[in-house]
């Protein structure tokens, strides 16, 4: 699973990285962000590379409440092409969610060790995702995300079962186009990111005990 990641990457920066041309929310970065959030994510709107907010943990569109949200923050590759959460935003609404790391918990006894993985280079990345916009009973849209997970590399195997899916840098403008029904090229996409390219950092327990809100 993944349940906490950091963006601390300036804007210049991730509007570059990204190619976006459009910014379409307030941009404030945070160091310990969790689901039921909002967080970043770049879609592609209109023909462009857009940056949006979406409250992290999708709620699909059929939903009668929106607690269903609580449990849909990591979505699994192997499923989300048949899973009636995910088949139609995988079909649709396909997203890139900015990170610069994101954490994991090893199970020690009744310990649980956290680290932090990020790229050697030291540059963002991207998650897979996939976002919805689930009405309320009142009719107002309320936009939602989910970050793909897959079977975890070598590296990350020993701390836990499963990673969040890195889209690699060539492959995102595959991933995000809405006009492609590939399915077997999208979820060629949706594979463990290479091990010699991501650095493992032990943290220390008490900094992630309180999640903080992007922005905070």
């Amino acid at each position: 699973m993944c349940g906490r990641f950091v963006l601390l990457t300036d804007l210049t920066i991730i509007t570059e990285s990204f190619n976006i041309q459009n910014v379409a929310c307030e941009y404030k970065p945070g160091n310990n962000i969790s689901p039921g959030q909002q967080i970043y994510a770049v879609l592609r709107k209109e023909n462009q590379n857009t940056l949006v907010n979406l409250r992290w943990g999708l709620i699909p569109a059929w939903a009668k409440d929106s607690s269903i949200g609580n449990k849909m923050f990591n979505a699994r590759a192997e499923t989300i092409a048949e899973k009636p959460s995910f088949k139609n935003s995988f079909q649709k609404r396909r997203c890139l969610i900015p990170a610069d790391g994101f954490y994991e918990w090893q199970k020690l006894g009744k310990m649980k060790k956290p680290f932090r993985f990020s790229l050697k280079s030291g540059e963002p990345f991207g998650f897979a995702g996939l976002y919805e916009t689930w009405l309320s009973p009142e009719k107002d849209p309320v936009h939602t995300c989910t970050i793909i997970t897959t079977e975890p590399n070598e590296l990350i195997q020993p701390i836990h079962d499963r990673m969040p899916v890195i889209v690699k840098k060539e492959l995102e403008d595959v991933w995000i186009d809405p006009d492609n029904h590939n399915q077997k090229e999208l979820l060629g996409v949706l594979q463990p990111y290479p091990s010699e390219e991501i650095m493992m950092s032990p943290v220390e327990p008490g900094l992630l005990h309180k999640p903080k809100t992007v922005g905070e």
